[in-house]
């Protein structure tokens, strides 16, 4: 993967081309970020970069036998690790056509894709000993092209503590000219030992206009469609991409987050029990997806009142919504709307009854809606 293949994240890009020119790569790096941040496809061109045989000043050549090995995912001295459902194989290596089908698709994913895409039963993956031994075994032989050798290990907080301590002294004192990228979701749950051994290097948010000008692009969303998407998504292609996969029709989150707050307003209750059953009826992945939405439109809400459409990014439809709705969110209410959505966003994440969580949810919306 080149570096212009990634959505945005310009200066984080450069950065990696100066240390890389430069000579002096930190041999362990922990990128953390969120998954539809890019972590992974930042890792994939740096790769591609330290390897290319003719690099330009602004990205590897992407024609060389080295950059096409790697766009193909099999160069020699790149090595992937990543999470596995032990029942099925019990190191990465035992994955291998998967890993390279998933990336083919898209180097953009998180754990729950990649889990669906290697067992039917979702069982949890992890990186257990096993990874740890072929680890060292790979990086204490010589590089096959006399270079680099780059280790790229994905989801390292899913390490069981076996595997992660067998890690630490090669990631401490590595072979020479030896790489560890280490590309988490969120790299405090990863042992201090192992973080205190990598130089951390923040992903940060896609910029909006760089996910619009992408979704413009390749989506042929109209640009204050885009604009919405990119706004409600916070720099994530995997949300924004998310958004877009689980509706059929793209005006089903807005009528969910109307009919909600309509009948909210008008306490009825029985219309806010449906309401509460339609949701709960929807799937897991769509109910969180709705939920990120209503924060979306509440700040879109906040904004309006205070910015007028200024600062605010929504389509044709939620901007007439928004200006009747806008005025009964303020500072009276905001804090208790924003606190109990993401409340439920957390319970439905750790399995709680989703009839239980929206009807809950319904009755919370209708005493703050009413307090503006």
């Amino acid at each position: 993967m080149q570096f212009q293949q990634i959505i945005g994240q310009t200066a984080l890009k450069q950065d990696f081309i100066r240390e890389i020119q430069s000579g002096k790569i930190a041999h362990a790096q922990l990128f953390h970020g969120p998954a539809g941040y890019g972590g992974l496809p930042l890792a994939l061109a740096f790769a591609q970069y330290v390897f290319c045989q003719n690099p330009g000043p602004t990205d590897s050549c992407g024609t060389c036998p080295a950059c096409l090995k790697v766009k193909l995912h099999q160069h020699p001295d790149l090595h992937f690790v990543f999470p596995v459902v032990l029942s099925l194989g019990k190191s990465s290596d035992a994955f291998l056509e998967d890993w390279r089908a998933q990336l083919n698709n898209s180097s953009y994913f998180d754990l729950f894709e990649w889990t669906e895409r290697i067992d039917n039963k979702m069982r949890k993956p992890i990186i257990a000993t096993e990874e740890s031994k072929e680890i060292i075994k790979k990086l204490n032989l010589k590089a096959y092209e006399g270079g680099y050798k780059v280790m790229i290990i994905w989801q390292p907080e899913e390490m069981n503590a076996d595997c992660a301590n067998k890690l630490l002294k090669i990631l401490e004192e590595p072979p020479a000219k030896t790489i560890f990228l280490l590309v988490s979701d969120d790299a405090s749950k990863l042992m201090i030992t192992i973080q205190s051994r990598t130089q951390l290097v923040r992903i940060p948010k896609i910029a909006d206009d760089a996910l619009s000008a992408y979704l413009q692009q390749k989506k042929q969303l109209a640009a204050t469609q885009a604009d919405s998407i990119a706004a409600f998504a916070e720099g994530s292609l995997l949300a924004a991409n998310q958004f877009l996969e689980a509706n059929e029709n793209q005006d089903q989150q807005r009528e969910q987050f109307i009919q909600l707050m309509r009948v909210c307003y008008k306490k009825d209750v029985l219309a806010m029990m449906d309401w509460a059953e339609a949701l709960a009826s929807i799937g897991k992945e769509r109910q969180k997806l709705f939920l990120q939405y209503a924060l979306h439109m509440l700040r879109q809400s906040l904004l309006t009142n205070y910015m007028g459409d200024i600062l605010t990014k929504v389509s044709k439809e939620e901007a007439a919504f928004l200006e009747k709705f806008a005025p009964f969110i303020s500072g009276n209410n905001i804090r208790e709307f924003i606190e109990t959505i993401d409340d439920a966003h957390y319970h439905l994440d750790r399995n709680a009854n989703a009839r239980i969580l929206f009807t809950q949810l319904c009755f919370q919306t209708m005493r703050y809606i009413h307090q503006a």
